[in-house]
């Protein structure tokens, strides 16, 4: 199996030229890559859910449009589209760097666009921006995840980038669900939306410096000339081939355990998603003390764990990782439900000067579990993928990832709504984050499931 390398740890020799590997432009470039893959996400959620509750739109109607982010479902689309073409105007960048940066001026309108929309009057015209923002990032984040796979030179080398990825894009994430907040605070929202639309600038200077991977590029060149000669077969090469390689590399019985697995892996954090901004706000938390939380102690644990599911992959091999993270989010996710039931936050700790309160605590314990579960499925899913069909077939992954809790996600608003029959505000509240965290059980089954069967088949 092609994960074989994901479960031991590198070589001597391997871990010299991954050190090496720490100067290099590339684990540059790929953490300003990251970052611009993150920066429109939570622009598109969370965040974007805290500021039309703040803007008096109904609970419901944020959970719709956290459907805008059902662009990352079509990723398969755009991994056929950036294998097979060339991004308009800028093909002379070549293919992987032409689509980042097409995408990624894609993003930034998007989001000015956005930030030029009042939710109180213009909702409507809001949602298209968003959903524009929610294509291209989608396109982006499909071609970065190619980029750096065919940019790796082995499977130590694909770690490192990962990581690199990983930290780029947590950082995205702690600056537009966290700083954005002080932003948002002394500026307004549509202004701080506007700034963030200009940070994708950091995206560019990141592409303007890679450099295009050679070996990927030469079979793409080999499948654009077959299509000229044999465009039906190209044509259903790229549609099918990216499946039907897949399920020949692995089996047809593990390839469905892998999806199935990679399905329902994040289902829990993503069900929770459009709901935690508009929690905070009733449990009575300002906008600056969430972003202090999530800028110090929540982004520490979020580094930390980044770094911990690093280490795990390389040290336990990636199915022991992947149960661990499993395990670790729905019962950090369970633990937010103890504020509602509490009625707000509360202290923990408070002695001599120091102060540790629930909230501070859980949102440590969230960060850890959600960085260390990301960098365990983004490995993994890393090592699954074949040259030629990098962008097709990493992005049907992704695709498996996110279909169920994009779409169920949007029914959350609904669900607290429904929950609040016979209940407070926040014991509803309380209730769906036990819910959401009931979700995970599936996940740990099938983690649980395919290290056996690995297991098995390694023995055979």
């Amino acid at each position: 199996m092609k994960d074989d390398a994901a479960q031991t740890g590198p070589s001597p020799r391997g871990r010299m030229r991954v050190l090496r590997s720490l100067g290099q432009r590339k684990v540059a470039v790929m953490l300003l890559l990251g970052f611009g893959s993150g920066l429109p996400f939570m622009l598109i959620g969370n965040t974007l859910g805290f500021w039309l509750s703040e803007a008096g739109v109904k609970l419901a109607a944020i959970g719709f449009l956290s459907w805008v982010g059902l662009a990352y479902l079509l990723k398969f689309v755009w991994g056929a589209i950036v294998d097979r073409t060339r991004a308009p105007w800028l093909s002379r960048l070549g293919r992987r760097r032409g689509w980042m940066l097409f995408s990624q001026i894609g993003v930034a309108a998007g989001l000015i666009g956005m930030a030029a929309s009042d939710p109180k009057t213009h909702l409507a015209t809001m949602a298209v921006f968003a959903v524009l923002t929610g294509v291209a990032a989608a396109v982006q984040d499909t071609v970065v995840d190619a980029w750096r796979i065919e940019s790796a030179r082995d499977a130590d080398e694909l770690g490192l980038l990962t990581a690199a990825y990983s930290l780029g894009y947590r950082a995205a994430l702690i600056a537009t669900e966290s700083l954005i907040l002080l932003v948002a605070s002394a500026l307004g929202w549509p202004l701080a939306y506007a700034i963030y639309g200009g940070a994708m600038v950091i995206g560019v200077i990141a592409v303007l410096a890679a450099a295009e991977p050679e070996s990927a590029d030469a079979v793409m060149e080999a499948k654009s000339r077959q299509a000229i000669t044999h465009p039906a077969r190209a044509g259903l090469d790229a549609v099918f081939g990216p499946i039907l390689t897949f399920f020949r590399a692995h089996g047809l019985g593990m390839a469905v355990l892998m999806l199935g697995m990679i399905t329902l892996y994040h289902l829990c954090d993503y069900m929770r998603g459009p709901m935690s901004n508009p929690y905070y706000r009733a449990l009575g938390l300002s906008k600056e003390t969430i972003a202090t939380v999530r800028l110090t102690i929540g982004l520490a644990g979020s580094l930390v764990g980044v770094a911990a599911g690093g280490l795990a992959s390389l040290r336990l091999g990636a199915q022991r990782t992947l149960i661990a993270g499993a395990i670790m989010q729905p019962i950090a996710i369970c633990a937010f439900a103890i504020l509602g039931w509490h009625g707000g936050d509360f202290d923990l700790i408070n002695l001599a000067g120091l102060r540790l309160t629930a909230f501070e605590a859980i949102m440590t314990v969230d960060a850890f579990a959600i960085g260390f579960s990301g960098v365990a499925l983004v490995s993994y899913m890393s090592s699954l993928t074949s040259l030629g069909y990098t962008a097709s077939q990493y992005a049907l992954l992704t695709t498996a990832l996110a279909w169920t809790g994009k779409l169920l996600k949007g029914f959350s608003g609904t669900i607290v709504e429904s929950l609040q029959h016979g209940r407070s505000l926040l014991d509803a509240y309380a209730v769906f984050y036990v819910f959401s965290a009931a979700i995970g059980a599936p996940a740990i089954i099938l983690c649980a499931v395919l290290a056996w069967r690995t297991s098995r088949l390694r023995a055979e």
